[in-house]
């Protein structure tokens, strides 16, 4: 069993050990929140805990999901792109998370993205719950063609 994680990002490196860790997190469009007068951007996740898998594309014995809470700091605007704010009961899936000049971009599977616009990066990650036993790990194209070839 692994320790609760608790992430700090400051720049272009740490946010990409964030965006690893976050790889395939589930998370509800109505778990987001942009608070304009804080300055910041929240997400509450579900995220598979990757860290419990000794090789990214391994079979483990067992796999996780643990809530996980996501914060980006000094966020002056945001700007979405094919995702529809009307559909709050939407699940979306991160593939990714990928810094920018003056901005953080949120890839999504199925082409959707959220840019952060930042005065600089500023971000926390921490888990906040128990982690939860889950019968399915997330497979992506390259694994499949890799089982195939």
């Amino acid at each position: 069993m692994t320790k609760p994680l608790k992430l700090r990002a400051e720049d272009a490196e740490d946010i990409s050990v964030i965006s690893a860790c976050l790889q395939d997190a589930l998370i509800p469009f109505s778990e987001m929140a942009y608070l304009p007068a804080e300055q910041r951007f929240v997400l509450a996740v579900n995220r598979f805990k990757w860290e419990n898998c000794d090789e990214p594309r391994a079979e483990c014995e067992s796999y996780e999901r643990v809530s996980c809470g996501l914060s980006f700091e000094r966020v002056t605007s945001v700007r979405l792109r094919a995702l529809d704010q009307a559909n709050r009961g939407e699940i979306l899936e991160l593939l990714g998370i990928m810094p920018e000049d003056g901005a953080i971009v949120l890839l999504f599977a199925g082409g959707g993205a959220i840019r952060l616009e930042v005065e600089r990066i500023l971000c926390h990650l921490e888990d906040f719950d128990e982690p939860w036993p889950t019968p399915w790990r997330p497979r992506h194209a390259l694994d499949e063609d890799a089982e195939s070839g």
